[in-house]
């Protein structure tokens, strides 16, 4: 059995777990949201916790049941709180902008760099240099910090880029002067 399959999953006030057939449907305050999963993975429900059960007969392994658990909680804990990611733009001229359901990022490009934002997840801009997005979907909010990320990377030497707001990158020294030689 896997240790964090048998963790029972706390439902806060307001959230409700529905299953049809193969697919899990949450709701709660923040919206709505499923997920299909696999034959042999099975929910049951008692007052205010989820507890998620493996047929052993399916076959499915223990990371199949510890992941399925996970991927059902993150469910809850996204239309119960949401998610959220913080991106920085350090650099001279760096910014960002949201342009109807586009992000417009100035990274010093000689093009326009624009990411569509994907539906389901809100994306703000605060002082033109930090971008905020929230979403319920785990999965979508992350990807699409990870992307805009990949647009500048930190770079090591200036630290210059786009970060998450945690991030620490490590700074390498650049080139010594020559030193005089005799």
């Amino acid at each position: 059995m896997s240790r964090l399959g048998k963790i029972p999953i706390t439902l806060p006030k307001g959230v409700e777990i529905k299953l049809a057939g193969n697919v899990v449907t949450v709701k709660g305050p923040k919206g709505t949201i499923s997920c299909p999963f696999k034959e042999g993975i099975g929910i049951t429900i008692e007052h205010d916790k989820a507890h998620v059960n493996l047929d052993p007969k399916a076959g499915l392994s223990n990371a199949q049941y510890g992941l399925h658990r996970s991927l059902i909680n993150n469910l809850v804990v996204g239309v119960s709180k949401g998610y959220e990611k913080r991106l920085t733009l350090i650099g001279v001229g760096y910014r960002a902008a949201v342009q109807g359901d586009t992000l417009d990022v100035q990274l010093g490009f000689s093009h326009p760099t624009q990411i569509k934002i994907p539906k389901g997840i809100q994306v703000t801009v605060d002082k033109s240099t930090l971008v905020i997005i929230t979403g319920i979907d785990k999965q979508i909010v992350g990807q699409f910090a990870a992307n805009v990320r990949a647009m500048k990377k930190p770079e090591p030497y200036k630290g210059k880029g786009i970060r998450y707001e945690d991030e620490f990158v490590r700074k390498k020294a650049g080139k010594a002067a020559k030193g005089k030689t005799a």
